[in-house]
């Protein structure tokens, strides 16, 4: 990678976000297992949800306020280090951000306060309802975030005014309710959910392999399975969903994905395993599962999927297109109010694809003097590297899958088998904590990285949108963020460690007594004395 400013603002940037990401899937999940847990105390008064809900509730509190220290500084870099996309795209995209601030995020803050500080000041009821303030506004906030990335992906409401040099929003509705937005939203939210429940169940599992908070760690895991099991299922059918998305609003894309070099006749067929050669534009040893990528990306067995290299012959013509939009633009510049009506005409009927003449800034100032070559380099510029995306993807699935069965297991085990888990299993959980982090960070590089080489698809690339910065600069305050952000990895470690370790420490001596009665209750009235802890 050269040391240029752009590649070091995105590399920047990345580093910012994948660690920010670390964050954001444990607060989102975590935040609904916390109120469910809360809601069966409150209709069932019996304390050791109340205990559940204090402890998973401290470990979503110290994710959370990690989560919005790292958050604040990924919002500050667009003004640091991505100034012209700010100046160019800001009447848009900075709206959905702004609501996610003064709206969700106040939302989440002044609740989070009332959750921790109000057991004793609220009413059960009361405090139940802000448990579940607590996380609608975490969702909320993963909304309006989504909302604006999903518009980078698929920008829709809003156009180009050629006097202002702006890209100016013309439907807050569209942009809202974006297919592509949505779609991102709900599986994003869904593999927080994932997340969450993954850790729930493995640190439970910890707890029972070592014979400690036994009655905590089953409730625990029943809540996690059943609840991660429906969220890890929810994940595959809008993993489809975002696939079908991609077919119809980012083919390059889809195409990289599947390094998918020539075009697929119908009905397609999914490459389960292979080693993308982006020189020789080939797939060596590739496995094909027939049908499947036909299903996902057209959802039918009649229509093709467009290879990466019809897609480049058809870039190839949006930049001379786009080339006839930057001429008649520059005139318009020029003329201003007495800008020609036939020019104007003549802008419209190209400006879709002006983003595709910028393309050629990389090369040279003026894109009117680009030669064929030029233009040829700039249509190739537009296939993203393709084995990250091709293997991103097949690990994200791949685990996906593993959830699925993980929870699945210990869903059926905890309903119909007494909650007797055997060892290999718990060690299993234990194992698997970091694994939905793996496939959420996966999940995020074939998002971003395959959208190069564009920040708003289609409409600005990523070589225009950086700020006027030096190379010693960046390299500068790449430091800075590795070791604040080494410091705060320490810092977020070191917290959750000893309190897990800690276990439970709140309530303890009333849901002790009140267990204990139970059990007397159980064992006067059948004479049996309960089995509790793992099998072996």
């Amino acid at each position: 990678m050269e040391l240029d400013v752009v590649e070091l603002s995105r590399l920047q940037f990345a580093m910012t976000a994948l660690y920010h990401f670390l964050f954001v899937p444990l607060t989102l999940g975590l935040s609904i297992l916390v109120a469910i847990m809360e809601t069966v105390w409150v209709m069932t008064g019996r304390p050791i949800w109340r205990q559940m809900t204090k402890f998973w509730g401290t470990l979503f509190g110290i994710n959370f306020v990690l989560g919005v220290a790292t958050g604040i500084t990924m919002e500050f870099q667009f003004g640091m280090n991505w100034a012209y996309y700010s100046h160019y795209v800001g009447d848009v995209f900075g709206a959905p951000l702004a609501i996610e601030g003064l709206m969700a995020f106040f939302l989440e803050a002044t609740f989070v306060g009332l959750f921790f500080f109000g057991w004793d000041k609220l009413s059960r009821v009361k405090h139940l309802m802000v448990a579940w303030l607590v996380a609608i506004g975490s969702n909320f906030s993963a909304l309006w975030i989504l909302i604006a990335n999903g518009w980078m992906q698929h920008p829709v409401g809003a156009e180009f005014n050629p006097m202002t040099m702006r890209m100016e929003m013309t439907s807050f509705f569209e942009v809202v309710f974006n297919e592509v937005a949505q779609a991102k939203f709900v599986h994003t939210v869904s593999a927080g959910y994932v997340t969450a429940a993954m850790f729930v169940l493995g640190v439970s599992a910890w707890y029972l392999l070592q014979g400690r908070h036994v009655e905590l760690a089953r409730r625990s895991i029943t809540v996690a399975s059943s609840f991660g099991l429906a969220a890890a299922l929810s994940v595959v059918v809008l993993g489809d969903e975002s696939g079908y998305d991609a077919g119809q609003n980012q083919k390059m894309k889809l195409a990289a994905i599947e390094a998918m070099w020539e075009t697929e006749p119908a009905p397609a067929s999914f490459t389960l395993f292979g080693l993308p050669d982006q020189e020789a534009r080939e797939t060596h040893y590739a496995v094909h599962i027939p049908y499947v990528m036909g299903l996902i990306g057209t959802r039918s067995l009649t229509e093709e999927i467009p290879g990466i290299a019809e897609l480049v012959e058809k870039n190839e013509e949006n930049v001379r297109s786009g080339l006839i939009a930057y001429d008649a633009l520059m005139t318009i510049q020029e003329q201003q109010a007495n800008t020609p009506a036939d020019v104007m005409e003549t802008f419209e009927a190209h400006s879709d694809d002006l983003g595709y003449a910028f393309l050629l800034k990389r090369y040279l100032d003026d894109p009117r003097q680009a030669t064929d070559e030029q233009i040829k380099m700039a249509a190739n510029d537009t296939v993203p590297h393709v084995w990250p995306m091709f293997w991103s993807f097949r690990i994200m699935v791949g685990l996906g899958m593993s959830f699925i069965v993980v929870l699945g297991y210990f869903f059926v085990t905890a309903s119909f088998n007494g909650m007797r888990f055997p060892r290999w299993a718990l060690r299993i959980a234990v194992a698997m904590i970091p694994a939905p982090w793996i496939a959420a960070e996966m999940g995020w590089i074939v998002a971003e990285y395959g959208r190069q080489p564009w920040t708003v698809d289609g409409i600005l690339p990523t070589a225009l949108s950086v700020s006027h910065l030096s190379v010693t600069q960046l390299l500068l305050t790449i430091a800075g963020f590795a070791i604040f952000y080494t410091v705060l990895f320490i810092v977020e470690m070191g917290l959750m460690i000893k309190y897990i370790k800690k276990g439970p420490t709140q309530d303890v001596s009333v849901t002790d007594q009140w267990m204990a009665k139970h059990e007397h209750r159980l064992r006067t009235h059948d004479g049996n004395i309960p089995e509790f802890g793992p099998a072996e």
